[in-house]
Parts: C-alpha cells; structure tokens; sequence
C-alpha cells in the first residue's frame, strides 16, 4: 500500500515546464530545402535589417541552422544553461521568467513573432532567465559565434545586432519607469498600447488581438495582483476605452486610452 501510494503521489506531483534539447541540423542538400530562409520569411522586415542585398541574404541563410518546434508550456531554455544562440520567434508567442529564491516566478517579458531571445545570455554566458512558450511556437536557432562572423563583414547587421541589444536596454529602462512610477491604471493601459503598436509593426490589426498570457501573468508583469489586472480591463470597459471578451481584446478609443 506504500508502495503504491508513493508511486500516485509521483504520479500527481507537478511538473515544471520541460527543457526542449536543442538539435543543430547540419545544412547539406537533403535537407537544404527544410530549412528556415531568411530571404523569403514573412517576418524578415522586423528581425532583419532593410535594404540587404541578395547575397548578403544567401549569407544569413547559410548561418540559420534550424528550425525547432516548442510546444505550449516547454522551456526553450532556463536560467543558466549556457549561451550558444540566439533565437528569433518565427511562430507564437513566449514569456521570459526570472524565478526567485522562495520559489515564485517573475515575469520580465512577453516576446512575440518576429523577437528575439537570448540576447541577454551574451554578457556572461549563460542564459539569464528562462524562455517559456505561451502557445505551441516555432524559433529560428542562430548560433551566435557563426553570427559574429558574418557581422564582421556585413556591417549593417552588425549595425542590426547593436539596435536589438540598445532596445534591451530600454524596454528594461522603460519597465523600471512603469514599475515605479504609474499608477495601476497607467500599467495596464501603458501594457495594451504596447502589444497594439507591435502588433502594428507585424502587419497584424492594432486594435483587436488575442492576448496569450493569463491575467496573473499581466500582473506578474505589471507589478500588480491578478484582481487589481481584472479590475482595470473591468474599468476601461466602463469607460469603452477598451472591450474584452476572454481573451481577445479590441481597443475602441486608443487616444482615451492614451490619455491615461
């Protein structure tokens, strides 16, 4: 009966996000075809620079080994793995998580097509915070060190590698402007013109998207408790600033939500 009922509490124990193991797929012709191209992916506007000749293309697509699928809930990677690549969302949508001492979890980010991951990694070499997938997504893996090559000679994405790492720098310098100077209404009005103007930029509607995180992760974001989070959708709701339906949330006057 022991037995047995150590193996169901096994059984029932929770169990944290896996690791999914990263395979680098040699390039070769059988499988030159199944790989990710830079030249021809939808989202090349966003994680590449303009204006890059056909060459220069052919160059990138040589240095995009693969591809990788992660489900729902998997990690892309955690906090201390070491530091290989970088990774750009092809597909789907992550959140970056940083996990206290006690246990509890602090959300740092949320990432969504066209982002990338990693680059936090490069400082010390090792990744800073965990990459957990808020829907089934697919990652473009790029081996940093193959990267570092090509940008000593093709300055304008080298000049790309120095922008995304400047914009780490200010979304963080941003986060800590909202974290302790807005007010709660402020946040979350600050958080949904944010994800409308990247949605934008991704040629996806700026007033109505489908938000994959959970309140409680909103708030793990914000800075703020999960009633607080409903009880500011519940407010802009009133005031048809915004109308939220489930998940999917559609903003009917951005200038009054701007306002705020």
């Amino acid at each position: 009966m022991q037995v047995a009922a150590a193996s169901q509490a096994r059984h029932d124990a929770p169990r944290p996000p896996r690791v999914v193991p990263i395979h680098i797929v040699p390039r070769t012709a059988a499988t030159r075809h199944d790989l990710p191209r830079c030249s021809t992916c939808a989202m090349r506007a966003i994680c590449m620079p303009p204006g890059l000749t056909t060459d220069q293309f052919a160059r990138l697509d040589a240095v995009i080994c693969s591809t990788r699928s992660i489900k729902r809930g998997d990690a892309l990677y955690r906090a201390a793995d070491a530091f290989q690549s970088i990774y750009t969302i092809r597909a789907g949508s992550f959140k970056t998580v940083v996990i206290h001492r006690d246990g509890r979890e602090h959300v740092t980010g949320f990432q969504i097509a066209g982002d990338t991951l990693g680059l936090d990694g490069i400082s010390a070499g090792k990744q800073n915070c965990d990459a957990i997938a808020l829907e089934d997504s697919v990652v473009c893996i790029i081996p940093f060190a193959q990267l570092e090559a090509v940008c000593r000679d093709m300055k304008p994405m080298q000049h790309h590698i120095y922008q995304m790492m400047s914009s780490e720098i200010v979304r963080e310098s941003s986060q800590m402007l909202l974290l302790g100077t807005m007010t709660a209404e402020q946040r979350v009005a600050s958080f949904l013109l944010n994800l409308s103007k990247r949605f934008k930029a991704r040629g996806f509607s700026a007033a109505e998207f489908h938000l994959r995180m959970t309140r409680e992760e909103i708030g793990c974001f914000l800075g703020m408790k999960l009633e607080t989070v409903s009880r500011m959708f519940s407010k802009f709701q009133r005031e048809r600033l915004v109308h939220a339906n489930g998940k999917t949330v559609r903003i009917e006057d951005a200038e009054g939500l701007a306002r705020v």
